[in-house]
C-alpha cells in the first residue's frame, strides 16, 4: 500500500511509514529518537504516531522491541 492509500494517516504517520519503508531494506531495528532526528519530530511524537502504524494494515510490520535510552522498534517489510 502507498502512502498516497493511507488517507486516514496524519502527516507525521506517512512521513514515518514512509522512513521505515525506505530504510527496513538494509536495517531492522529503528530507535524512535533517531526516527525523529531524521524528520524533524521528538522521539515522544514518533512513539505516539508510530502505535497508529502498528494497528494499521500496512505493509510494514512494526513490533515495539526495547526501551533502554529511547524506544526500540522492530520493523519487518
Amino acid at each position: 500500500m502507498s502512502t498516497a492509500m493511507a488517507p486516514d494517516l496524519t502527516t507525521k504517520q506517512r512521513q514515518i511509514l514512509q522512513y521505515l519503508r525506505n530504510n527496513a531494506a538494509t536495517k531492522t531495528y529503528f530507535k524512535s529518537r533517531l526516527i525523529g532526528e531524521e524528520l524533524g519530530m521528538t522521539a515522544k511524537e514518533v512513539g505516539s504516531n508510530i502505535t497508529a502504524l502498528q494497528d494499521g494494515n500496512y505493509d510494514v510490520e512494526i513490533e515495539k522491541w526495547g526501551y533502554s535510552s529511547s524506544t526500540t522498534w522492530k520493523v519487518n517489510v
